[in-house]
């Protein structure tokens, strides 16, 4: 299942390597691809073993604002 998440205080490709190695290592996140440009986050998931509750309170562990998903 792929759902897009908007994210707010990315600025760099950095932010965007932090966020999508931090998910893709999340069990059950297949494939995660953030994009500071256009201020989002899509990631490819196993609903039944990841929840997007958890990686959207992963991507604030982060350091990064979660405003919609």
């Amino acid at each position: 299942m792929e759902r897009t998440i908007t994210v707010e205080g990315m600025t760099c490709g950095g932010c965007e390597a932090t966020v999508t190695r931090a998910l893709e290592k999340m069990q059950g996140v297949t494939s995660a691809r953030a994009d500071h440009e256009t201020n989002s986050v899509t990631v490819d998931l196993d609903p039944e073993v990841a929840q997007l509750s958890e990686i959207t309170g992963r991507i604030g562990e982060l350091g990064f604002t979660v405003v919609g998903s």
